[in-house]
């Protein structure tokens, strides 16, 4: 039901006009390529052709503002897998916002959500029930009038694709994971 075939179009013509850029199908690790000499589009490279890592690529590309979108992946932190505590905490710290729009993506394609602790190899064992409980306060603000206008544009967008009926009602949302 969720070909990627199908999320990279809905995004290319909800954004490749006004933005220049593309979603594109990536191996290893995912990362933001801003155009450049060889390539005069912008890149959301995800993982694996993997459909929730296009998601959540693209909800870091929703936040990010114009002149983050000129920066290599950003220009945004990152530590990798294996993180001690103080470490986990961070990236659950800037990870909120983005999976947090992922989540809403997720379900305006009518996609199961699950919440990435990320730290499958680190030397302490996140709290995901937390972290999901933090990601959700955030949906709930996005959902009372925050969503940033991109996120919100490719969410209609999906719904509609999908089907998918009052997307953006809290209803739709659950703390518990299923």
């Amino acid at each position: 039901m969720h070909k990627i075939e199908d999320l990279i179009r809905i995004f290319e013509r909800s954004f490749f006009k006004t933005y220049n850029t593309k979603l594109v199908v990536g191996h290893d690790e995912p990362v933001y390529l801003p155009a450049d000499e060889n390539t005069q589009y912008h890149q959301i490279v995800f993982a694996h052709g993997f459909y929730a890592s296009a998601l959540h690529e693209i909800a870091h590309w929703c936040l990010a503002g114009p002149k983050r979108r000129e920066q290599l992946d950003y220009g945004y932190w990152y530590n990798p897998d294996g993180r001690n505590k103080q470490q986990q905490q961070k990236f659950e710290f800037v990870e909120i916002k983005p999976q947090a729009i992922e989540w809403i993506l997720s379900v305006c394609a009518g996609f199961d959500f699950k919440v990435s602790c990320d730290n499958l190899n680190g030397s302490y064992t996140p709290d995901r029930h937390a972290f999901r409980a933090r990601i959700y306060s955030q949906v709930e603000q996005y959902l009372a009038g925050k969503l940033p206008t991109r996120a919100k544009l490719l969410g209609i967008a999906l719904a509609d694709f999908y089907q998918v009926k009052h997307p953006f009602s809290i209803k739709k949302f659950t703390v518990e994971e299923r």
